[in-house]
């Protein structure tokens, strides 16, 4: 028998978390913290796995949202296995260290007891027991190693992978994790088995967002770049709120390389903090990882002007300059989020989202904005200080996930016996469903109620 539960709490993108079993074998595919909630309200629902403890925990890649957690279940399940790619542990220590960063700061601002959910020694202890694969190499997982693995690379951001698993009966299952199959900057796309699945384990991220029909990624970065362009010579300043992780590196590279082509004028980039230290884990890595620009090494490459310490205070936003920061979402206490309380009031400024914004983050309520409106950047849309958007605001389409067109086509392509439906919001999920219940009759589509197991075979 083999079952699938949802370990995130809710069906959304959140504490991406799922428990495979498999037979005897129990297998955590993912182990994320919950962007938008705080404390032990963020973790992935642990006590939904009995006393029968893990065999394995993989990490598809090192966004928080698939790896902040990870160090708690190893406190909980010491014997698992943990496996991932080499780019997924380089990146993810970095990844890591800073959230205990962030939680211990929340606790003393605003205090949170429960923060930090892990110190930074006990983070060095637990990646010790990290294990990394290549893709594409078969390797076997269990305590009975009655099941066969294998990683394939996804394309979102460095390291991320599928998992491909076969059962001792010959029963295979594909979990996504995050997957981009489109070539983006400096990472290509995704490569996928093509056939023999019987059960995927699919993201939606864009399940309910149908993107144009003549949108090419060349044309996409052509219109930022005039963007930037135009707001640069009417006197302002540019806001780009990037994830650190990813979306950082791709738009550091062309940001760049608009300069050097004379796209934009030539004027500082305002770029460090979490970004900068993952740069550096990319140039590390840049000729030992799928790359579309083997060997460039942005840190040597591109000329930045570094943010100050004390930006945490206040940083002020100058005409004339860009400035690439994180939290792509602009959440609450990022430096982002406190650009954005400048730049949003002033007219010949430019504020351009360049990836997925939640809905109910600060980046996704400037996004529903009409110029004029108030829009509030705390955690409560309802409370605190309001903005005028009356700033130039424009969204990208640079995501590091794959259209719902691109899902659509692989599902097709596959033809698994069932598909199970993860990483989205309500919306996606049921806009998902409909589409490949209408495109693949006869297959059924499963939306897993979050908490209850799920038999699959």
């Amino acid at each position: 028998m083999i079952t699938f539960t949802n370990l995130a709490g809710a069906a959304e993108i959140g504490a991406n978390s799922y428990l495979l079993e498999i037979g005897g074998t129990r297998l955590v595919l993912d182990a994320g913290v919950h962007p938008k909630k705080e404390g032990n309200a963020s973790k992935p629902r642990l006590d939904l796995i009995d006393q029968g403890g893990v065999d394995a925990v993989f990490v598809t890649h090192a966004h928080l949202d698939h790896i902040g957690a990870l160090p708690l279940y190893q406190e909980e399940f010491p014997r698992a296995e943990v496996i991932m790619t080499r780019g997924t542990a380089e990146v993810g220590q970095v990844m890591l260290h800073n959230s205990v960063n962030v939680m211990t700061a929340r606790r003393m601002a605003d205090g949170i007891v429960e923060y930090p959910f892990f110190t930074h020694g006990e983070l060095e202890r637990a990646v010790m027991q990290w294990k990394t694969r290549p893709y594409g190499q078969a390797f076997r997982v269990g305590f009975r190693e009655d099941v066969l693995a294998m990683l394939c690379d996804a394309g979102h951001i460095l390291g991320s992978c599928g998992v491909l698993l076969e059962t001792e009966r010959g029963e295979t299952i594909f979990y996504t994790g995050d997957v981009q199959f489109e070539n983006q900057t400096l990472i290509p796309g995704a490569q996928f088995p093509e056939e023999g699945v019987d059960t995927l384990i699919m993201e939606c991220t864009h399940g309910a967002t149908e993107r144009a029909a003549d949108y090419t990624r060349g044309k996409e970065l052509r219109r930022l770049a005039q963007a930037i362009r135009e707001v640069l010579e009417g006197g302002g300043a540019v806001l780009i709120p990037v994830f650190a992780l990813g979306k950082s590196q791709e738009l550091l590279y062309e940001l760049d390389r608009f300069r050097d082509e004379g796209l934009i004028p030539d004027v500082p980039i305002f770029y460090g903090g979490l970004g900068a230290k993952v740069t550096a884990v990319y140039d590390k890595l840049a000729d030992s990882t799928p790359r579309l620009l083997p060997g460039v090494r942005l840190r040597e490459q591109v000329v930045t002007a570094p943010i100050p310490r004390g930006a945490d205070a206040y940083f002020p936003v100058s005409p004339g300059n860009i400035y690439l920061v994180s939290s792509g979402m602009m959440s609450p206490h990022t430096l982002s989020n406190r650009l954005a309380a400048q730049v949003l009031p002033r007219e010949k400024d430019g504020l351009f989202i360049v990836g997925y914004s939640d809905p109910d983050s600060p980046a996704g309520r400037i996004r529903a904005a009409q110029r004029g409106d108030l829009v509030r950047l705390g955690e409560n849309p309802e409370r605190g200080q309001a903005y005028p958007c009356a700033c130039r605001v424009e969204c990208f389409d640079f995501s590091g996930h794959a259209s719902r067109a691109a899902l659509l086509d692989y599902a097709k392509r596959l033809a698994p016996r069932q598909i199970v439906l993860v990483h989205g919001d309500e919306d996606a999920l049921h806009e998902m469903r409909a589409l490949l219940q209408e495109q693949l009759p006869g297959v059924p589509v499963l939306l897993p109620e979050p908490g209850v197991p799920c038999r699959l075979a």
